[in-house]
């Protein structure tokens, strides 16, 4: 399964931007899809999650800001982000759990390559 990021740019303090993460190969299923984040120095944090049924979850720092959401046709996850500020810059990686057609009743995590987001002030 591979996982392919897109979206992430510069934009100024307050704007948005919206990440796209498609997967691909021989995809069984996939449950829970995710957005993650690195900045410079710091440990990868959970920004958001999505099941398969649409249960979300957020990091409190991206509540009422971010949202994410998927289309299960496409096996691709979105994270609309809104009023960016220069505290959501990092490198932001999509992530799976995902059965292949080959493994059906195994569950295997994936990352994306990730995707930089920077925000100027």
């Amino acid at each position: 399964v591979q996982l392919q990021a897109s979206g992430g740019g510069l934009v100024q303090a307050g704007g948005s931007l919206r990440l796209s993460c498609a997967a691909s190969g021989s995809i069984f299923s996939i449950s829970v899809m995710g957005w993650y984040r690195q900045a410079p120095g710091k440990q990868r944090e959970l920004v958001a999650t999505i099941t398969r049924g649409g249960t979300t979850t957020y990091a409190d720092a991206v509540k009422g800001r971010f949202t994410i959401s998927r289309d299960g046709a496409k096996n691709t996850v979105y994270l609309q982000m809104n009023s960016l500020n220069s505290e959501d810059t990092a490198v932001y990686y999509c992530n799976a759990n995902a059965r292949t057609v080959i493994e059906t009743r195994r569950l295997d995590n994936y990352w994306g390559q990730g995707t930089q987001v920077t925000v100027s002030s």
